[in-house]
């Protein structure tokens, strides 16, 4: 065997094959395993090779395919260790041009997705991406891998951080040392060492180095020559430019009060502000006042200042226009400043209930002092709350943000404003004393609401009556778009369009309080935005409140004490006030450069203080000279056609989306799952179907007649022309709008229902849900949009019925119809707040674990409470000395009935800081058999009241003084009104 082996390759073949039942057919089976040596073989089998590849000789192609299966049998057999070299040898006797077509292949097969941009960059590239990360970035870049750690260590990263602070190194790095900067800004770091350039160059001296000839001194005498030189050219210039334009004798007779104070130049204050760069952030007036104090400045300190001022003054808009809103306070009334404000302040009040308020907020210009009071409030608090933010200040116009419709605005919880409530002793001094922080009529000053109230007939009237009321001008939205908040974004009673496009009209109302992009925004998702956070604020909004108190309370009066040792400072108020803002806005800002952002805030509030006055002076002589605005109201009977034709066509607008929504519905709902169903590959059953879908079909066919009918209308329009008769057809066949909303709820628990029993449903649900054919929508969504239809249509009857004459023979109608309309939309308010009820007690329901049964009747959850259970050790002891211990948590449930008091377990999550809390029913006392009282507010004892029942009492304490009057007044009121109860009942 071992001579067989030898012989050739083709006794290797021959004896590995001599065990199998492998029998060659001719001799020449071996003929592609030509000996290499054998050049002439070789030549004359490629020369086969590629002319049986041509299609020619299938039949001799045919034994090199055998060979080739006969490999990939064997390498298929091998394991992953022979397969590897096998592949590696094969490749080592490839030739250049085969290994790139292998490389080819394998990119297309394996392509690279990831790589390393700091392998595949230039390094020089890589350290200027990482330039722009923070110190804690690069920190946490270093830890990725050596060769990152190696880029995000290098000097020219971190020395420049260093310097700008004031921090070098006291020795220079030689040139194989690693990471000397980072290491030094680490430490100075750690032990706060924040130097002023100043300071730093004397204790560590500087990288540029004086020249050998000049001496500090000489410096500082050259560059006070050149700022004194520069002063000249200046005042050379400006007399030169006021001879040219030279006005008439006595007109430089010295102003009333002109002050006399001159700079060591020898210059006229007066003259300052005409500089062109005076107008920096470092001003050339406060220079001056500081010197007639007495404060003697050098040269380098006045150098400086001017380089300061010079390195701000280009970014000073930019940095002033990222500050954000804040309350501003009374100044000290004799401030010098040559700066003037331009920009009056306005007042915009918004209601916590106003539906996504959080954009709002976001997008409050600079100058408008924003107000978010508490919906469950009372007149009076809201009035605290805004002198509060006032602060003695008057404002240029009031803004009012809150959930109302055409006739009246959702104030407060229960405090609501139309015509009937105006004139009721509560309102009428929350609006006089309210109004008596803005500017009078004359100067401009006014009151815009949000709500549609310029709609309707009663909310024209409650304009009317507020604008009497007040002596102010009040304007509100004509209310001619549909949907979410869009009526701001129509034209306004005083005839500017919202949207500003054109630049003839006057600037919108809403637009100057909130920048034109988030208004935009907010107006057209604010539906949508709210049911999404709705259950975050109402679960987490509490939480989340309590957590930013502490820490923004913790973090600054650490920094107070540690610090800044405000113990030790005596400083005017004007000055605490102002740092005390500066200080607050900064906690809000991310900022790498604290120093610079205090210091343009302070500018900002110097500024705008020093110009508050000159401003109202400049206001009060325009307002003297300008035409008051012409109300809009009596003017209406000219516009008639105008606005009928106006709301006319958006109706049909409006109406044409409202079927585009209903027909989604059928077209990518529910025609795809009859034909499943058609097919016997049902995806719902036919009674499913029925629940959901079949309503939609039959609201969709009679509001298309009333989209035929109107269309016709309007193709036809003219003076006379109705279209409350079409409205009163509609309203004839309400009744699908009934069973539509009788079976919602049932529709949407089938929905949910089917969803969680039928994975096929689920996978339907997820293809077309919120596509192009569905207008990004879901199907609960397009079920919800009859429910909001019948509200559009209440709004834009409403204006109809405005704007139609008495006299027109469609007022007859548009009324009728107006009022089917209204009472349906009472239907449906009752039916959301039954279902909301429900949801609720079950919620509470489950929340208390040992509780009886609290669906019974017309019981309903008013509101809930966390308090502190108290006990006294002594009763005998006076009130006013008695001490009380904390014994447990408890939880306060107030139905209009009863009152369950139920023992409250806070559970801390381990490793975090969130907790929840668990209740155990602990009591129940009737309503009308409750008393309460409250206990003094002691040295002992805070926030602290007594709940008498029958048989016993307890002693409860809230966290916040605010919590418990609010606690208060519902509990009396639910009182008073369970005793009325009674009382009725025993006649």
């Amino acid at each position: 065997m071992e001579t067989s082996l030898k012989s050739g390759p083709h006794s290797v073949k021959r004896w590995q094959l001599s065990g199998t039942d492998y029998e060659p057919r001719s001799e020449t089976c071996f003929s592609t395993w030509t000996p290499l040596n054998n050049k002439t073989s070789n030549l004359q089998m490629l020369y086969i090779f590629n002319f049986l590849q041509s299609g020619s000789f299938q039949g001799y192609f045919k034994l090199f395919e055998e060979r080739m299966n006969l490999v990939f049998h064997w390498f298929d057999l091998w394991s992953d260790r022979q397969r590897k070299h096998f592949v590696h040898s094969l490749l080592t006797r490839c030739t250049k041009s085969q290994l790139k077509y292998c490389r080819d292949l394998l990119m297309e097969t394996v392509p690279v997705t990831q790589v390393d941009f700091t392998v595949v960059l230039p390094r020089i590239l890589s350290l200027y991406v990482m330039s722009f990360l923070t110190p804690r970035d690069l920190c946490r870049a270093a830890q990725v891998c050596w060769h990152w750690r190696f880029l995000a260590e290098q000097d020219c990263l971190w020395a420049c951080r260093c310097i700008r602070r004031g921090w070098f190194l006291p020795y220079t790095p030689s040139d194989k040392e690693f990471g000397a900067w980072k290491f030094h800004y680490i430490s100075c770091v750690s032990t706060l060492d924040w130097l002023t350039p100043r300071e730093a160059a004397e204790q560590y001296g500087t990288l540029i180095q004086q020249s050998a000839g000049i001496t500090e001194e000489e410096e500082e005498r050259r560059k006070e020559r050149m700022i004194r030189q520069m002063i000249r050219d200046k005042l050379q210039e400006e007399k030169r430019r006021s001879l040219r334009t030279r006005g008439a004798w006595g007109s430089y007779a010295k102003p009333k009060g002109g002050g006399g104070g001159r700079t060591s130049a020898g210059v006229a204050l007066s003259s300052w502000p005409s500089l062109p760069w005076s107008q920096s952030p470092v001003s050339l007036s406060s220079l001056c006042l500081n010197q007639d104090k007495g404060a003697s400045m050098s040269a380098a300190e006045l150098v400086e200042k001017v380089q300061v001022s010079s390195s701000f003054s280009e970014g000073l808009n930019k940095a002033c226009g990222a500050l954000p809103p804040f309350t501003h306070r009374p100044g000290p009334r004799h401030r010098v400043s040559s700066i003037h404000c331009t920009t009056p302040l306005l007042l915009l009040l918004i209601s916590n209930r106003t539906p996504a308020y959080e954009m709002v907020l976001s997008g409050v210009k600079s100058g408008v002092i924003a107000v978010l009071y508490d919906h469950r409030g009372t007149l009076s608090a809201l009035l605290n709350q805004v002198e509060r933010a006032m602060s003695g200040q008057c404002v240029q116009r009031l803004g009012l943000l809150a959930p109302g419709g055409t006739e009246e605005i959702h104030l407060l919880h229960r405090s609501s404003l139309s015509v009937r409530t105006l004139l009721t002793p509560d309102h009428r001094e929350f609006w006089e004393k309210l109004c008596g922080w803005v500017a009078p009529e004359e100067e401009g000053g006014g009151i815009d609401i949000f709500c549609p109230v310029a709609a309707s007939t009663s909310g024209v009237a409650l304009i009317q009556a507020l604008s009497t009321l007040t002596g102010l001008e009040v304007l509100a939205p004509m209310g001619f778009a549909t949907g979410s908040f869009q009526n701001i974004l129509s034209e306004w009673s005083d005839g500017s369009l919202c949207t500003g496009l054109l630049n003839q009209q006057p600037a919108a109302p809403a637009l100057r309080y909130l920048s034109k992009s988030v208004l935009l925004g907010w107006c057209r998702q604010a539906q949508w935005m709210e049911e999404a956070l709705g259950d975050l604020r109402d679960h987490l909004g509490p939480q989340l409140q309590r957590v930013s108190l502490q820490a923004r309370g913790r973090a600054l009066g650490h920094f107070l004490w540690k610090e800044i040792c405000l113990e030790e400072l005596s400083v005017s108020k004007d000055l605490s006030e102002a740092l005390i803002e500066g200080l607050t806005a900064l906690s809000r800002q991310e900022e790498s450069r604290p120093l610079e952002f205090l210091a343009v805030f302070l500018t900002k509030w110097s500024e705008e203080e020093g110009g508050r006055k000159e401003q109202k002076d400049r206001n009060k002589a325009a307002g003297d000279g300008s035409q008051r605005w012409s109300n809009l109201v009596p003017e209406l009977p000219q516009m008639v056609l105008d606005w009928r034709a106006a709301v006319a066509r958006d109706l049909h607008h409006s109406e044409c989306l409202y079927l585009g929504n209903l027909g989604a519905v059928l077209k990518v709902y529910q025609e795809p799952l009859n034909a499943a169903l058609n097919s016997n590959r049902a995806i719902l059953s036919y009674a499913d179907i029925q629940i959901i879908l079949s309503p939609v079909a039959q609201i969709l066919e009679v509001n298309r007649l009333f989209h035929a009918d109107l269309q016709a209308r309007l193709q036809q329009w003219g003076a006379e022309q109705c279209v409350g008769d079409v409205f009163g057809k509609l309203c004839s066949n309400l009744k699908v709008y009934t069973n539509y909303l009788n079976n919602y709820t049932t529709a949407l628990r089938a929905i949910d229902k089917c969803r969680e029993a039928k994975p096929a449903f689920r996978a339907f649900l997820k293809r077309v849900d919120r596509t192009l054919a569905t207008h990004m929508l879901s199907l609960q969504e397009l079920l919800l949009c009859p429910v909001w239809r019948i509200q559009d249509y209440v709004t834009l009857l409403q204006t109809l019925s405005l704007h139609t004459h008495p006299g027109h023979p469609d007022h007859t109608h548009l009324s009728s119809a107006l009022n089917t309309m209204l009472h349906y939309r009472e239907f449906i308010q009752k039916l959301k707040r039954n279902s909301e009820r429900d949801g609720v007690m079950e919620e509470t329901q489950r929340m208390i674990q040992g509780c009886p049964r609290l669906s019974e009747g017309n019981r309903q959850l008013i509101i809930t409470q966390d308090a502190a259970l108290l006990k006294s050790p002594d009763e005998e002891i006076p009130d006013s000395l008695r001490t009380y211990e904390h014994v447990s948590d408890v939880g306060l449930f107030l139905f209009n009935d009863a009152l369950v008091l139920t023992r409250r377990n806070v559970l801390h999550t381990p490793f975090a800081l969130a907790h929840r809390s668990t209740h155990t029913f602990l009591a129940s006392v009737a309503v009308a058999s409750l008393t309460v009282r409250e206990i003094t507010h002691t040295r002992y004892v805070c926030h602290a009241f007594v709940l008498q029942g029958p048989c016993r009492s307890w002693v409860c304490a809230t966290e916040r003084g605010e919590e418990k009057d609010h606690f208060l007044f519902v509990l009396r009121a639910a009182i008073d009104a369970a005793l009325t109860i009674t009382d009725d009942s025993a006649m």
